[in-house]
């Protein structure tokens, strides 16, 4: 039988059901504005019957009714939308990064502009022409310097803006993979914390509203994704394979500085100090960048650097100054090793253990229009393993020199001053490589051996490879001293010193004197008069005799071709970004829909819920009076 008192504890649950669905109001609203909140919505269900079906069941109609209960407290949230946009903020991540920092590189070229390094370059080849017009003034000869020091200092710049830029990638990275840790060390805790309330049955909706707001900032910084194990549900994040959540645990990610890259910092998962590689997310951008966009924009400074005091000075040299006097070099050049032959001692035991070599001249002088007669096959080193090239018969020698500096090879060639061929290393793409060392040339023919004079013989036995030393005694060696006739040796630079662009300038032994500027030709070993400006012409010509990278380029298109690259670059990272944004808007505004807090959704609630207390409030009040009658008044 049914207790007279029975509906003052449905009245109370009554009460506690719309009281719990008004403070969800509440919290709804409190939290309209907090990042990552999900609105959260109270689950009603009637309250078991007084009696289920059973034989001892008492004799009444049917069964009794006991109220409400608020079965669950959910919070709204759409997963497969959550994993799209997950993904999506990976995505956007990357490209923020990559704009950002294309437009500081674009920002340091300071194109178009009197003072950018393409201006500076034409104002020294106009000095030179000058010069040769005026070879007896000094003004001319202090112009040459003056604008020589200028351009100088341009090149230093744009270096050092560069390189700032290379800096801060790296410092990025040291800070975002600080924050990955910082990140899944948090989100390992609310994942104890998660696994602890729903043991109780509680849904920790605030709690998976936070790591879900952790999730998606680290997904901004490496590429993750995320599952559940069944059937425990325990909450796991991976990168590249590797568990860097899961459950209570995380894996840190240390930092070790790479020598073979300039000491720039690498992450590496703790445990193992394997490397952990990020293949999407700020940190994969910043180091992509820091390694490729702004470690070959360095690069290609150095290269025009190397390459424009090499034939500036090459040139220079084959003149005479106002003295009568041979001229030196123009640019200061600085070697990176001391040993005369390229010597090295790279793994720092005390013994020479390779060559380093810039550039190898041949003893022939050869014609570019003359063929070859000759057939072999050339093995030079490139961006992955050697490279080979061919050559035919009926080859002409410009043919194979374009053929070298269109292969791939990390050598180019060209013919200098004197028609004599000359093969010059470029930047390694493998930062394990050193920059501007010849690490390979090998022949199976006669074109690098009798034909131009570099090689002593064919094949591998003739080969020059880097990696031992006094490597240069497989170049073509000159004659016995004294013998008459005796040929001259193959004519060899060693590699200069790292970031060439960082430390050219100008002789300055010739800015104490400026009439030994070398302006002048020479005839017979002699200057051919103080009033000769041939050689300063021959220099104002580099600009626009292809002479860059091999025959391929001249330094005018090849600065015209690193501004267009560059802001290529960031066109495609501002489109891209551009885009990105639209998508992650469209799903960030379709989750608001779904899961965002409605003011007015929220409004209705409250008074649905306000109406509904004061309905049972007074249910309550009434059964008050209905029991006061009968313990107060029955039987009076």
């Amino acid at each position: 039988m049914q207790s007279t008192f029975a509906p003052i504890e449905l009245g109370k649950r009554g009460l506690v059901a719309t009281t719990q669905g008004l403070q969800t109001v509440g919290h709804n609203l409190s939290n309209a504005s907090v990042e990552g909140y999900s609105r959260q919505r109270v689950e009603l269900t009637a309250s078991p019957p007084l009696y289920e079906p059973q034989l001892n069941r008492e004799e009444t109609p049917g069964q009794i009714g006991q109220g409400v209960e608020v079965e669950r407290i959910t919070r709204i949230r759409d997963l497969l939308l959550e994993g799209r946009i997950v993904s999506e903020q990976n995505v956007q991540g990357y490209w923020e990064q990559r704009d950002k920092y294309i437009l500081m590189m674009e920002q340091v070229y300071n194109e178009p502009t009197d003072h950018s390094v393409r201006a500076l370059l034409d104002k020294f080849w106009e000095s030179w022409q000058d010069l040769s017009l005026h070879p007896t003034e000094i003004a001319s000869r202090r112009s040459v310097l003056e604008r020589g020091a200028a351009l100088v200092d341009g090149i230093h710049s744009r270096y050092r803006g560069l390189k700032n830029v290379r800096d801060m990638l790296d410092g990025d990275v040291q800070g975002n993979v600080a924050r990955v840790n910082e990140l899944t060390r948090q989100i390992a805790a609310l994942n104890l914390q998660i696994t602890k309330s729903q043991a109780l049955g509680d849904n920790p909706n605030d709690l998976q509203d936070r790591r879900d707001l952790l999730v998606g900032q680290l997904s901004g910084l490496i590429d993750i994704t995320t599952r559940r194990n069944d059937p425990t549900g325990e909450f796991v994040v991976t990168t590249g394979g590797v568990h860097i959540v899961q459950g209570g645990h995380y894996e840190q990610v240390d930092l070790k500085a790479d020598k073979l890259n300039e000491g720039y910092s690498v992450p590496v998962w703790h445990d193992t100090q394997q490397a952990a590689i990020f293949r999407g997310g700020a940190i994969a951008s910043l180091m992509q960048m820091r390694d490729g966009d702004a470690r070959q924009e360095i690069q290609s400074l150095d290269l025009m650097a190397v390459n424009f005091t090499d034939l500036v000075n090459e040139v220079h040299r084959q003149g005479f100054g106002l003295n009568g006097e041979k001229g030196g070099d123009f640019f200061v050049q600085r070697p990176f090793v001391e040993n005369v032959n390229g010597n090295y001692d790279s793994k720092g035991t005390g013994a020479f253990d390779s060559t380093w070599v810039f550039r190898v001249t041949g003893t022939n002088e050869l014609h570019a229009k003359d063929q070859i007669g000759l057939a072999g096959t050339l093995t030079l080193p490139g961006r992955q393993g050697n490279v080979t090239v061919d050559y035919r018969p009926t080859d002409t020698v410009e043919d194979l020199i374009t053929r070298i500096n269109l292969s791939g090879a990390e050598v180019v060639a060209r013919l200098n001053s004197e028609g004599k061929l000359s093969l010059k290393a470029t930047p390694a793409a493998d930062p394990g490589n050193p920059d501007f060392v010849l690490r390979g040339l090998e022949d199976s023919g006669q074109f690098l051996v009798g034909y131009s004079g570099i090689l002593n013989a064919s094949g591998p036995a003739g080969a020059y490879t880097w990696q031992k030393p006094d490597a240069v005694l497989a170049l073509r060696q000159p004659g016995p001293a004294g013998t008459p006739g005796a040929a001259p040796g193959a004519d060899f630079a060693v590699a200069p010193l790292a970031h060439p662009a960082a430390w050219i300038e100008v002789n300055p032994q010739l800015a104490q004197d400026p009439g030994s500027i070398a302006a002048a030709a020479g005839v017979d070993g002699r200057s051919a008069g103080v009033g000769d400006g041939t050689m300063a012409l021959a220099v104002a010509q580099l600009r626009t005799t292809p002479v860059m990278v091999g025959v391929t380029s001249t330094f005018d298109s090849y600065f015209a071709d690193r501004v267009a690259g560059i802001g290529l670059k960031g066109e495609e990272a501002n489109k891209t970004l551009d885009t990105v944004k639209l998508v992650m808007k469209d799903l960030t505004d379709t989750r608001e829909s779904l899961s965002g807090v409605n003011m007015d959704e929220e409004m209705s609630a409250m008074i649905t819920y306000q109406n509904g207390y004061a309905a049972i409030a007074r249910f309550v009040s009434t059964f008050d009076q209905m029991i006061n009658v009968i313990i107060n008044r029955m039987g009076v």
